[in-house]
C-alpha cells in the first residue's frame, strides 16, 4: 500500500486537463484551493499506516489474500459493512471534511455483484474484466472516483428523449477495440484526487436508452477528458494565505463538472455496454451502498461540530446554561442516531450471487432519509449556541493588523480563560461547516447525496412490504387467524 507522500507523488505524475476560474490548472497538487481536499484524501493513506487503525482501514482481500486498503475492499461479510461505517466516522472525525474515496468503494461493491449475474446470465466476461480492473486498483492501492450523476437537462424526459443526446453520457459508437463515448459527469466528489474514473449509468434505462447503459473504467489523466471545478461558498479565502478565516486549516473537499468528449475506452475496460434491463440493480445498489456510507462519514464531521459548538460556549462563556447543555445533548442524540441507522443497515447484511456483502436496502434508505435532516437541526444548533459573531467576525488581516488588531483582541474576548484567537478559531470553523466550503460534505450534500430524499422515499416505500404489515395487524385484530 502507498503512504500518503506517495500518494501525493502519485498525482503528480497525471496530466489533469482541470480548469477554475476560466484558467487551466497547470498544478493540481500545490493549487491552495485544491491541496485541502487532496489532503483529505491523503488521511486515508495516512491512517491506514498507522498500528492502531490497521484492523480499520485496511482488510484482507478476497481477491488476492493480500492487504489492502479498506476503501479498495469488496465486502466479504457484516463485519467489513460495520467495519466500512466505524472507518468513515473516524476520517470524518479527523479531517472534519469529505474524504472522498467513498463514491468509489460503494461503486465497486455494487459492480461487481451486478457484472456477476450479468456474466453468469448473458456469458459476457464483464464480471472478469471488472475483477481484472479491481485487482490492478488494490495492488496499486489507487482513489478512484464513482461517477454516476448525468446532468439530465431535462428531467420530464427520458435520456434518449433530451433534446440534446450527450446530457446523459452515451455510447456514441461501438468499434473493434472497444467504445467510444461522449457526455458529463456532474457533482463529482473528489475528481482531482483519484486515480481513476469508474462510470455507472444514472438511471434504470428502458431498451430505447441502451445506448445510455453504460459502465467503465478509465484513467483520470486521460486525453478526452476536461474537469471544471466547482465554487464554494467562501473558496477563495484559501487564496489569502491566512489561516482563521478558512476555518479548516488543513482539510477540504471539491466537485467537478467531468466532460468525456469522445473518448475511447477498451473492451477490456467496459463492463456494460448496453444490457439496459440490469441498469436498475447497478444504481439501486450503488445508492444503497452510499446512503449507508452517510451513517459515518457526516456522523464524524458531525462529532467536531458538536465539539466545536461546545467550545465555542466556553469561550462565550454560556456553557454552565440550561439551554445551552440541552441543545448539546439533542445534537449528540441526532448524530448518534444516524450513527445506529449506519451499523443496524451494515450489520443486517447479506451476500450477493458474487459473494460480495450488501446492506440492508431498506435500512439503508432510512439511514438516509435521515441524513437529509438532521445534519441541517444539528447545524442550526451549532449555529444558535455560536452566536451571530460566526457570521460577523473581522478577518485574520484585521487582527494580526498592527494599529487596529488590539481592538478585535480586547473587544471579541469571551471569558477570561479563553484566548481571543481560539475563539476566533472555534468560530470559522463552525462556519466553516455550517456554511462554507465543508457545507458540501456536511450539510447541503446531506440533502443531495446519494439521491434525493425522494430518492430514498421511493425506495423506502417498495421495500416496506406493507402486505405483510396488514396481515400482522389482521392477525392480532382477530380478523384471520
Amino acid at each position: 500500500m502507498m503512504t500518503a507522500e506517495q500518494y501525493l507523488t502519485s498525482l503528480r505524475r497525471i496530466n489533469y486537463r482541470a480548469f477554475m476560474f476560466g484558467e487551466r490548472v497547470e498544478n493540481i497538487v500545490d493549487h491552495p484551493m485544491i491541496r485541502p481536499s487532496i489532503n483529505a484524501v491523503a488521511q486515508s493513506y495516512e491512517l491506514a499506516g498507522a498500528p492502531s487503525c490497521k484492523g480499520l482501514l485496511t482488510a484482507r482481500s478476497g481477491l488476492s489474500g493480500k492487504t489492502v486498503n479498506r476503501f479498495t475492499h469488496l465486502h466479504q461479510g457484516a463485519d467489513d459493512l460495520i467495519s466500512k461505517v466505524k472507518m468513515q466516522r473516524l476520517l470524518g472525525q479527523k479531517t472534519a471534511a469529505c474524504f472522498q474515496r467513498c463514491v468509489g468503494m460503494d461503486a465497486f461493491n455494487a459492480v461487481d455483484s451486478v457484472t456477476y449475474e450479468m456474466e453468469r446470465d448473458l456469458n459476457i466476461g464483464y464480471h472478469r474484466r471488472f475483477r481484472s480492473f479491481l485487482l490492478h486498483v488494490q495492488d496499486n492501492d489507487l482513489v478512484v472516483e464513482g461517477a454516476m450523476t448525468d446532468p439530465k437537462g431535462d428531467r420530464s424526459l427520458r435520456p434518449s428523449n433530451q433534446a440534446d443526446p450527450d446530457l446523459y453520457l452515451r455510447v456514441v459508437r461501438r468499434e473493434k477495440e472497444g467504445i467510444l463515448v461522449r457526455g458529463a459527469k456532474a457533482h463529482q466528489t473528489g475528481a482531482l484526487s483519484a486515480h481513476e474514473i469508474l462510470v455507472m449509468p444514472t438511471m434504470a434505462m428502458g431498451e430505447e436508452d441502451a445506448d445510455y447503459a453504460v459502465c467503465f473504467a478509465v484513467p483520470s489523466g486521460t486525453d478526452g477528458i476536461t474537469y471544471i471545478y466547482g465554487r464554494q461558498s467562501c473558496d477563495t479565502r484559501r487564496l489569502e494565505g491566512t489561516e482563521i478565516d478558512v476555518g479548516n486549516c488543513h482539510y477540504g473537499g471539491h466537485e467537478c463538472l467531468v466532460i468525456f468528449d469522445d473518448l475511447f475506452i477498451p473492451w477490456e475496460r467496459v463492463f456494460m455496454c448496453g444490457e439496459y434491463s440490469y441498469t436498475g440493480d447497478l444504481v439501486e445498489r450503488f445508492a444503497g451502498y452510499h446512503r449507508q456510507s452517510y451513517g459515518g462519514c457526516k456522523v464524524g464531521v458531525g462529532d467536531v461540530l458538536i465539539g466545536a459548538a461546545a467550545l465555542a460556549a466556553e469561550y462565550n462563556g454560556t456553557a454552565g446554561a440550561s439551554h445551552i447543555r440541552d441543545k448539546l445533548i439533542e445534537m449528540v442524540h441526532l448524530n448518534e442516531t444516524l450513527y445506529a441507522c449506519g451499523i443496524a443497515c451494515s450489520s443486517q447484511g447479506e451476500a450477493t450471487a458474487s459473494g460480495t456483502y450488501l446492506i440492508d436496502m431498506l435500512l439503508a434508505n432510512v439511514c438516509k432519509q435521515n441524513v437529509t435532516r438532521f445534519p441541517y437541526e444539528i447545524a442550526r444548533l451549532a449555529e444558535d449556541i455560536a452566536g451571530g459573531l460566526m457570521v460577523t467576525l473581522p478577518s485574520e488581516k484585521d487582527y494580526r493588523h498592527p494599529e487596529i488588531g488590539k481592538y478585535i483582541e480586547k473587544y471579541l474576548k469571551g471569558t477570561a480563560a479563553a484566548p481571543t484567537e481560539q475563539r476566533m478559531r472555534v468560530m470559522r470553523l463552525i462556519e466553516n461547516i455550517a456554511l462554507g466550503t465543508a457545507a458540501v460534505g456536511y450539510r447541503t450534500e446531506s440533502m443531495h447525496g446519494a439521491g434525493s430524499p425522494q430518492a430514498q422515499r421511493i425506495m423506502i416505500g417498495r421495500q416496506a412490504d406493507l402486505d405483510h404489515k396488514k396481515n400482522l395487524a389482521r392477525v392480532i385484530a382477530g380478523i384471520e387467524s
